[in-house]
């Protein structure tokens, strides 16, 4: 009889909870679980008077057609080889600005640099795109001004390549690295004032400080950041790629990535499959990336590992 109320009792006291969990799982199950159905898009050659289920199956063809673009090679060199340097980028400078910010002493100076330094990162990539065209406008650009009251040429960013490489690495990151900043910031405020104390009174230097102390107690949340980042590695920021070159055909040697390849094959051919097909490959890709890189990760050290 008491281990029955006993029970009762502990249901009680546990529901609350799991009403406050509701929410989240409904979250979950619509935006997460129910569109899995739609992956056999992938395998379909959809059309819209038969819909998602009635479509006819074509097997691999979506993914046939895919990879066998002659534009294949540049798209994924792109999207890798841009994802791996604003990951290694992002996180030495997120983890110098966090460093920094946690320096400060100031309370009230402190919350001015958090803020303007995350301000980039709550705008929409479409004012960051107007932003970028008001310093590189061909004629009335602030850069392209500058160089002409220096005597020099002008230069028309949107049909010259070579310079994007470095414009996008600049504004990825001006725009991120507030969010990143935060994340390892946030790890730094749990670190233990007393370990600093006593390096102090062991005569260890600011920079021994950070070396020894800050960056070991760091590890994991970077160690944790790397591999998530690792699962997007195949993925990249539409708004980025897309908006702020204007979708300059000059440019597609060194902005196209699979997301913008993507979306105007959607928009010229209207073929779904294609489409779901390329989120069916960056959805697998990143989850393999995850599992290898985690596994790596335990192999060396097995206390930092995600999983």
């Amino acid at each position: 009889m008491n281990r029955a109320k006993k029970k009762k009792t502990d249901w009680k006291h546990w529901l609350p909870f799991y009403l406050m969990g509701v929410p989240g799982f409904i979250y979950l199950l619509i935006n997460n679980y129910l569109p899995l159905a739609g992956l056999q898009i992938a395998f379909k050659q959809f059309n819209y008077r038969d819909g998602m289920w009635g479509s006819k199956w074509n097997d691999f063809e979506n993914f046939t057609y895919l990879l066998g673009s002659d534009d294949i090679k540049i798209i994924l060199r792109n999207t890798i080889l841009y994802n791996l340097v604003f990951i290694v980028v992002g996180m030495v400078l997120g983890v110098a600005v966090a460093i920094l910010l946690n320096e400060v002493k100031n309370k009230i100076a402190k919350q001015f640099y958090q803020t303007v330094i995350l301000l980039p990162y709550l705008m929409s990539m479409v004012i960051v795109a107007y932003l970028a065209y008001a310093y590189l406008a061909p004629e009335s650009g602030m850069i392209n001004g500058i160089l002409s009251a220096l005597g020099m040429d002008k230069i028309d960013f949107y049909r010259e390549s070579k310079f994007w490489p470095f414009i996008l690495l600049f504004i990825n990151q001006w725009k991120t690295i507030g969010f990143g900043m935060i994340l390892y910031y946030s790890s730094l405020v749990g670190i233990s004032k007393d370990y600093y104390e006593a390096a102090m009174l062991d005569g260890a230097s600011k920079w021994q400080q950070i070396r020894y102390i800050t960056l070991p107690l760091l590890k994991p949340t970077i160690i944790t950041l790397l591999i998530l980042n690792c699962g997007n590695i195949m993925r990249s920021d539409f708004g980025l790629f897309y908006q702020v070159p204007q979708n300059s055909g000059m440019l597609y040697s060194v902005t196209d990535t699979i997301d913008t390849y993507v979306y105007r094959m959607l928009m010229i051919n209207n073929d779904i499959g294609v489409s779901s097909a390329a989120g069916f490959i960056q959805s697998i890709v990143g989850f393999v990336l995850v599992l290898t890189v985690n596994a790596i990760i335990r192999k060396l050290d097995k206390d930092n590992a995600l999983f």
